[in-house]
């Protein structure tokens, strides 16, 4: 019976003592309204630092759909909420940030969308009321990666969307330690319904990201679903080596033709030293990059080690 079913509600959080209890109430205010629908709305705590522990613990005992995964540690933004998308129990899952700019009104759409057949629903942010700059940059990103990526990845998807348990099932059967999320869903196929809005500005609390979090991600991205940067590495090492050869054979001919009048100055040598050496230092950062890729792969770390569980041995029937 479609009453029956259960959806998940996946919130990751990292000191967000100002919004997990508005984001409980507003989840809570959508299924009210659907009323067709159990649900269990999941939060897992990377070890903040804040009062957020507590106002999930109170919130856990007030209401039996609220489940808690208290994180040993911070394990970082990538698996963290991939973790927690795992744990979901429900016939569908919906990944749900706990800043509030995801708006919960979309929930609903996701379920439209999930009951007419797709798997997969995704989140696109189309617009954005936060930096513009910033925006602009992540657009700039995420158009470059589409091209050099082996998958077909949809641009401005961040992870907000609905994932069938199907999807879920497929997803536990990877092995990833520090998987690319967005990524993975693309590698997963089946056909997503894509579902635009304009991401609301931040209301309370400050973002958690910061330029090493979200090169983190960008290099992530990149590494996890395209070869090009090492392809790209060799041919203009090789379109150098080139150049130089040239290079060096026409100055030893001018040198042999006019010993006299041609002198070789400083300037050339030391700017080509310096060219060549900033060259080879990108593309040697940018193989290490694939090296840690594969060092993390071969640890295989579990995604997250768990502190504590709250409410998971409840009925799921609860209302």
């Amino acid at each position: 019976m479609e009453s029956t079913r259960l959806i998940s509600i996946v919130t990751p959080c990292y000191n967000e003592e100002l919004n997990v209890e508005e984001v409980c109430r507003r989840v809570k205010e959508v299924f009210a309204a659907l009323g067709r629908f159990r649900y269990e709305h999941l939060f897992i705590d990377n070890a903040s630092t804040d009062g957020t522990q507590e106002i999930l613990r109170r919130l856990a005992s007030e209401d039996h759909n609220v489940k808690v995964i208290l994180n040993s540690r911070n394990f970082g933004h990538i698996r963290s909420p991939f973790y927690g998308l795992l744990q979901a129990r429900g016939d569908a899952a919906i990944l749900f940030v706990a800043d509030l700019q995801d708006p919960p009104s979309l929930i609903a759409e996701f379920l439209n969308r999930w009951e007419q057949g797709h798997k997969i629903v995704m989140g696109v942010k189309t617009r954005s009321k936060e930096s513009p700059l910033m925006f602009a940059a992540r657009g700039f990103y995420y158009r470059l990666v589409r091209r050099m990526a082996e998958v077909e990845l949809t641009p401005n998807f961040y992870g907000f969307g609905l994932y069938d348990r199907q999807v879920l099932e497929t997803l536990r059967r990877i092995p990833d330690p520090y998987p690319y999320f967005r990524g993975l869903i693309s590698e997963v196929g089946f056909d997503p319904a894509k579902i635009e809005y304009t991401q609301p500005r931040r209301e309370r609390g400050i973002t958690k990201n910061n330029f090493y979090t979200l090169y983190d991600m960008a290099m992530l991205g990149i590494t996890s679903h395209s070869k090009i940067p090492l392809r790209l590495a060799a041919m203009v090492g090789f379109l150098l080596a080139g150049i130089s050869f040239v290079i060096g054979l026409s100055y030893m001919v001018a040198k042999l033709l006019f010993w006299n009048q041609f002198v070789l100055g400083v300037a050339p040598l030391v700017v080509g030293i310096f060219f060549i050496g900033s060259v080879q230092l990108c593309f040697i950062g940018i193989l290490g990059e694939y090296v840690g890729a594969i060092h993390t792969q071969v640890l295989n770390r579990p995604l997250v080690i768990e502190k504590e569980r709250i409410n998971f041995d409840e009925d799921e029937g609860t209302e």
